[in-house]
């Protein structure tokens, strides 16, 4: 299995098709949820899926839900969007990469897939997510 660091495909068709709203006020909740190396996420990824996702000491399925710190801006002609880092405390977690997905309690559908270059793990301490700079260089979510 393989995680591959991506914006998802279907995300991209879903944003133009008016699925997305990551404006000031939305009421759209989106989720990181983490995975092991036994995943297999890519840009193919369609939607939220427990194959291969974490099972550990305070982490629950589905993961946590986001914050987003940086509402959609543009510098010059990219367009971004970010969130706030994540933290499972007092947690037992051992996680090769994460999915954002809009949950929405029925498609779940796939923003991006994060791969974290390594396994990362907590043992009865803070795991964190913590997400780039909200720039045009390194936010989360950029579109060119």
């Amino acid at each position: 299995m393989a995680i591959t660091q991506s914006l998802c495909t279907s995300f991209k068709v879903n944003l133009l098709n008016g699925l997305f709203n990551f404006g000031e006020g939305t009421s759209q909740q989106f989720y990181l949820a983490l995975y092991t190396n036994e995943a297999d996420l890519s840009a193919a990824t369609t939607a939220y899926t427990s194959g291969g996702e974490v099972v550990g000491t305070n982490y629950d399925a589905g993961g946590k839900r986001l914050t987003i710190n940086q509402t959609p801006v543009s510098t010059g002609t990219t367009a971004f969007v970010n969130f706030d880092s994540l933290t499972w405390t007092s947690s037992t977690i051992s996680a090769r990469g994460a999915l954002i997905y809009l949950h929405n309690g029925t498609t779940n559908p796939a923003v991006a897939v994060l791969d974290f270059g390594s396994e990362k793990a907590s043992t009865g301490g803070d795991f964190t997510v913590t997400f780039p700079a909200s720039n045009v260089s390194n936010a989360i979510i950029r579109i060119a």
